[in-house]
Formats: C-alpha cells, structure tokens, sequence
C-alpha cells in the first residue's frame, strides 16, 4: 500500500507506453512533439492510461512519480475512481492513435459476445476524438442503411467490402461513438485520442489484403467477429465538432449516454472551474490544440498538448487555467 495521504492527491501525469505497429505514422512526433526518432520503427499507439496485466501506467509527475496506477488504484479505491468502483482494474484505458496507414476493418465484442466465444474475451466500447486529420483522411464506422448480413459476409474479401459501410471524412474536432458490435476502421492520416473499456479484446475481419515483413496475412478473427458484429446498428456515429472559437466558455456534450464514460468537450477562452465532486469520479483532461494547467493552490499539474491528466475522485475543486488570446479545447472524460 502506499504511504501517502489522499488529501495530498494531485493531478496526475503518466508516462506513455509506446506501441509498434505495422501501420504506425509520424504525427504523434510532428503534431504533439513525442520523443520518436524518425528513423525507428513505426510507431502507431501511445497507451497513455493503462491498468493491464502485465502492464500498469507509472506517474510521471510530483511526489508519486515512478507509483503504478494499479498501486493507485488498490491503494485508494473509491477514493480515487469514484463511487462506481467495485474493485480491480482502472476501468478504462486512454490512447492516442497515429495511423499512417488504414487500420484492418474490425469489430469488438459486447458481454454477450464474450460470454459466448469465451476465451477471456472482454467487452469494448469506446469513443474517438480526432485531434488531427491529413488532408483525404477517412473513418470507416458502421454498416450502411442498405448492406445486409449476407452481402457483408459474400464481400468480406472484396474491394467492394466499403460500399457496406459508412465512411466518412475525417476533420479535427469531430468525435465518433463506436459502441461493441460496431464495425469499424481508422483510415490513413488520422491522428486521434480513444477512450475505451478497458480491454484489448479486438476481432480482425480484413487487412485489405496486407500482408507483414515476412510476407505473410495477419491473423483474421471470423468466427469471432461474426458473434460479435451487431448488424441491426445502423446508427450514425459521428459526432460533428463544435466550432474551435467562442466568446466565452462552452461545454458540448460528446457521449453522455454511455455506462462505460462520459465525454464533453471543453471550448475555453478563460479558466475553467470545476469539480470531481459533481460527478462523483475521476476526471481525465485532455490538452488538444493548447498547453493548459490543472488545480487549485499549490497542486497544479502543466499538461502539455496532447496529454492527459487524471484528477482523483476525491480531489474536488479544481481549475483549469488556460493561454490569454486564444481558445483551448479539453476533452474530459469522467465516469
């Protein structure tokens, strides 16, 4: 356990974990300023919040510096979730993605879903934010009105797979909700913020065609992705961005009928007052187009763009000071 008083809690900065993928791009570098050679590999995920198995979030900033977030978590509970915890892993898992390259088309299973393939499958459903696009940037995310389950499954391997589904393109600003059972890809050149479950519970259904250094085809997950795909959901998913200037402080409501989390998007040109006693949770602080600073007295945390600052529970009050001239776009994210 830790020994450190949770009255003295603070806003919370983590080091990211960085991920190789085949389909990595170089805006997490270019856009956010990340530490990432541009000769190394491709690197396309930073898990930013992570309560996984084998791997746990380390703080990054004051006195906690170098504790897991699973410490954190075990050490204070309620205390620093919220009054919906019931035990085990932070609940859900924060990332930045940097596609230079189309994603494979998937799905994620519901509870449903899980219960039948089994497996240690887990439930997601999660939410993305696109903090910038590539001019031609696309996001695939759900079936189209006039796709069927039978023409889904006879096109799976054809280029015609992209009639059935709803594509749109993709502008800085805007949010998509990808609940479980929704089909979905991130098209080149996106560079965006997901919030999700926390599970790493994916099922591949193409690859385009792709195939890896060695020449060989990634793994498909079929069968998998059939139990899971929901294919009544002919809902839209995009949420169309606010305007980036204002007069004054504005909240627009991005998911607020989710009961995994709740997301608002934060459009400030003065500081911000707030709370975590309002919502009886942890709040997440995303920093978008401007560096901001987060807290009250002497517990203030600098969050520089594109990171994300955790707020416990029990920390209530708090500001969110932003830059003179200009207006700053936070992304918050409670339970």
């Amino acid at each position: 356990m830790i020994n450190f008083d949770k009255d003295e809690l603070y806003p919370l900065l983590f080091e990211p974990l960085y991920k190789e993928v085949m389909w990595g791009g170089t805006q997490l570098a270019a856009k956010l300023n990340r530490p990432i050679p541009k000769d190394g590999p491709a690197i396309g995920e930073a898990w930013e919040i992570c309560d996984r198995e084998g791997f746990s979030s380390l703080v990054a900033n004051g006195p906690l510096a170098g504790t897991s977030l699973h410490e954190l978590v075990s050490s204070y509970g309620k205390e620093f979730v919220g009054h919906k915890f019931s035990g085990g892993l932070f609940p859900l898992l924060v990332k930045l993605i940097d596609a230079g390259k189309r994603l494979s088309l998937q799905v994620h299973p519901n509870e449903e879903a899980c219960a039948k393939i089994g497996g240690g499958a887990e439930p997601k459903t999660e939410m993305w934010y696109i903090i910038a696009a590539e001019r031609g940037a696309k996001i695939i995310a759900g079936l189209s009105g006039k796709s069927t389950r039978r023409q889904f499954v006879e096109n799976l391997n054809s280029a015609d797979i992209e009639k059935l589904l709803q594509v749109f393109d993709s502008y800085p600003g805007d949010a998509y909700f990808i609940n479980a059972g929704r089909v979905h890809a991130i098209g080149a050149g996106n560079l965006l913020l997901e919030i999700q479950q926390n599970s790493d519970t994916t099922y591949r259904i193409s690859d385009w065609g792709r195939t890896d250094s060695n020449g060989k085809p990634r793994q498909l997950h079929i069968e998998q992705a059939m139990e899971s795909i929901d294919f009544m959901d002919r809902t839209v998913p995009r949420i169309t961005g606010a305007s980036d200037t204002t007069d004054h402080n504005r909240k627009y409501p991005l998911i607020n009928r989710c009961p995994f989390f709740r997301v608002d998007d934060l459009k400030l040109v003065e500081d911000w007052y707030d709370s975590t006693d309002s919502t009886s949770s942890f709040h997440l602080l995303t920093a978008i187009n401007h560096p901001i600073k987060v807290g009250r007295d002497d517990r203030i945390t600098e969050v520089p763009v594109g990171s994300t600052c955790l707020i416990p529970a029990s920390f209530g009050s708090y500001n969110i000071i932003v830059g003179q001239g200009v207006t700053s776009t936070v992304v918050r994210t409670t339970l």
